[in-house]
């Protein structure tokens, strides 16, 4: 893993991605930023602290998209230089990869844009991380090739994530033998174990979620042998301004981590 400032990279411990789904102010990500690193320093564990400076893919047009790029991009920064800790957000366009490359440490392409080929190719370009989540209309196999427009440009730093595969309208399932056939193409797999318990496309036009399943979710994946975890938090996951119906509430998540580590151990 050639992320700058990735600590804790020879404990053989799990990677974990975390943070809220969205930069919603800085007092907010600061003090989930804070926490999270906290608990990785206690325990451990290589931490990228993960916010989205922009939401382009919301169900409903008056859903909750961002309090401004720039001004979110900025947050991340300084969050990166003042906990000295990676940071990493998501991208949607061409033009974004550069923009956010100038702020963070990874660029993570969304499960709806996978195989977009511009835009594996722009974020590879800028030379940073790129962690590209699978579709959930995609079989693992399919990821290989995803993977191979951002080697294509000499960036070998890919990372994969499973995030769960359509099931019928509404629900998502988790595939596990996923893992160990992502990781055959020689890239860090990556679990999110928040996203694959959404419940998307309800009538509402809000994204359900299981949050109560997070712990299933998470437990069966180092089983299994995955490199990392993607855990979206909020200190009040009812509140969030973006995908709080399947958020891991904060307070939950250093007693998590401690079960995690156990199992790891126990396999490794």
């Amino acid at each position: 893993m050639n992320i700058p400032k990735l600590k804790y990279t020879n404990t053989n411990h799990f990677l974990l991605i975390a943070g809220p789904c969205a930069i919603e102010g800085e007092e907010m990500a600061m003090n989930i930023a804070k926490t999270i690193n906290g608990i990785c320093d206690k325990l451990e564990i290589p931490f990228i602290f993960k916010g989205s400076f922009k939401k382009a893919n919301r169900s409903r047009l008056d859903s909750f998209t961002g309090i401004g790029d720039e001004k979110a991009l900025t947050i991340l920064k300084k969050i990166g230089q003042e906990l000295n800790i990676p940071t990493t957000t998501d991208i949607h366009t061409i033009s974004d990869a550069q923009k956010a490359a100038d702020y963070v440490d990874m660029l993570q392409i969304p499960a709806f844009l996978c195989r977009q080929t511009d835009l594996l190719v722009a974020a590879a370009e800028t030379g940073k991380a790129v962690n590209i989540k699978k579709g959930q209309f995609l079989s693992a196999e399919a990821m290989k090739f995803a993977a191979e427009k951002v080697i294509h440009k000499d960036n070998l730093n890919v990372f994969l994530t499973e995030r769960g595969t359509t099931f019928g309208y509404n629900d998502l399932v988790v595939d596990y033998r996923s893992i160990p056939m992502m990781q055959s193409f020689g890239y860090p797999v990556i679990l999110d174990c928040t996203h694959s318990l959404q419940q998307p496309n309800q009538k509402s036009g809000v994204t359900g979620g299981r949050p109560e399943l997070i712990e299933t979710i998470a437990k069966a994946g180092i089983a299994v042998g995955a490199d990392g975890l993607f855990i979206e938090t909020h200190p009040n996951p009812s509140e969030a301004k973006s995908d709080g119906a399947n958020m891991l509430a904060i307070e939950h998540l250093e007693k998590l981590l401690e079960k995690l580590l156990k199992i790891r151990k126990s396999i490794t």
